[in-house]
């Protein structure tokens, strides 16, 4: 009889470490389940509405980009095929809307936490 209470006692001390290791692995994973990591991406400012494609077509690509932010977008990498919306600096990249630009961030996902942004170098020719 003295068992029960000792097995009772064991199962609800496993029970809570294993609780406590699941809100571990929880808290340390980014919300979206994509691994966040600091990365140099290289791409034009546009906006989060716009992407690759702006819709005013009476206004350039930087106008564009910062009306669509007005409007409250944010400010987005394009880069290759893939749009970045970029959190942070938005006085630094207001300046660059339309242009190429370097930018180390903070990567989760297709959202990056501007760390710097800086003109890009011309492209190498080929």
């Amino acid at each position: 009889m003295t068992k029960t209470p000792v097995n009772t006692f064991a199962f609800l001390i496993l029970s809570t470490m294993l609780v406590a290791a699941q809100m571990e692995m929880r808290s340390s994973a980014p919300a979206n389940g994509k691994s966040a990591g600091t990365k140099t991406l290289t791409g034009v400012v546009s906006d989060s509405m716009c992407g690759a494609k702006h819709m005013a077509k009476d206004k350039s690509p930087a106008e564009c980009a910062r009306m669509c932010v007005k409007q409250g977008m944010k400010y987005a990498l394009v880069a290759g095929d893939k749009v970045y919306t970029l959190e942070g600096h938005e006085a630094e990249l207001d300046k660059l809307a339309g242009a190429r630009v370097t930018v180390k961030g903070s990567v989760s996902g297709d959202v990056v936490t501007v760390a710097s942004v800086t003109p890009a170098a011309d492209k190498p020719a080929q």
